[in-house]
């Protein structure tokens, strides 16, 4: 397996066909998996926004002030209720914002992003983004896309690469019903492929000014296994998500 980013991409505006984008600039595989980050795709798309087009909400004023009086740094309420719009559940208020998006995604700040935004304050995530997925992998030769993204993770330092839509393929390889070296049936072992795609292609997409957001995994074999796309765990079995519930920052 190989991959390499696609070259001299242009800054993506509203309304760009990202698929001819990457199209004129590589030569595809009816194989290759595309993984473009959702910065790119969220700009094509149009959600790009200034801080003015969320005047605050009561509640978006206290969440600000409190994290104000938490961190000690100036918080803007009108982040806060670009938050609050942009989330079905506010998984966590303090020390920072944790949420659940309305496609099922938990992440900090609803993955409201702040950098590389020329055209505004503010880049929201797709709204829907194996759909963006789909529409993407319509119009390349290759057959798989995966919309990326970049967030941290329980119990492990850094950001890492994640998916967050795809399309052309399950989002996971599921190993249950087969069996080991020494004979012994795997019971539950589901490899959440899409995601360590995601996390490989960001190698190379990097994090600050690269200006590489797609990137060509090329030679990834499937195997002879089922397949599932099961992604975002259910609320009734993410008991991590459960204990949330009954927490509260005390600071």
């Amino acid at each position: 397996m190989e991959l390499f980013a696609v070259p001299d991409l242009p800054e993506v505006r509203e309304g760009d066909d990202l698929a001819a984008l990457i199209r004129e600039r590589v030569d595809l595989r009816a194989d290759d998996v595309v993984c473009v980050a959702s910065t790119v795709v969220s700009k094509a798309e149009g959600r790009t926004f200034d801080l003015a087009d969320f005047p605050p909400s009561p509640r978006a004023e206290e969440i600000a002030g409190r994290l104000e009086a938490v961190s000690g740094d100036e918080k803007d309420p009108r982040f806060a209720q670009a938050v609050l719009e942009e989330s079905a559940e506010l998984l966590m208020e303090a020390p920072f914002l944790l949420t659940a998006t309305r496609f099922g995604h938990v992440g900090v700040n609803a993955g409201i992003d702040r950098s590389n935004v020329p055209d505004g304050d503010l880049l929201l995530l797709p709204e829907r983004p194996s759909e963006s997925a789909e529409r993407i992998r319509e119009g390349l030769p290759a057959g798989r896309v995966i919309v990326t993204d970049t967030c941290g993770r329980p119990f492990r330092h850094g950001q890492r690469g994640v998916a967050v839509g795809w399309a052309g393929m399950h989002a996971a390889r599921d190993w249950r019903g087969e069996t080991d070296r020494d004979g012994r049936e795997l019971g539950v072992t589901v490899e959440n492929v899409v995601d360590e795609l995601a996390a490989a292609a960001n190698l190379l997409a990097g994090e600050g000014d690269g200006g590489t957001p797609a990137v060509v995994v090329r030679g990834f074999e499937w195997g002879e296994h089922g397949g599932s796309d099961s992604h975002f765990r259910e609320v009734e079995g993410d008991f991590v998500r459960q204990a949330l519930e009954g927490w509260e920052f005390d600071g």
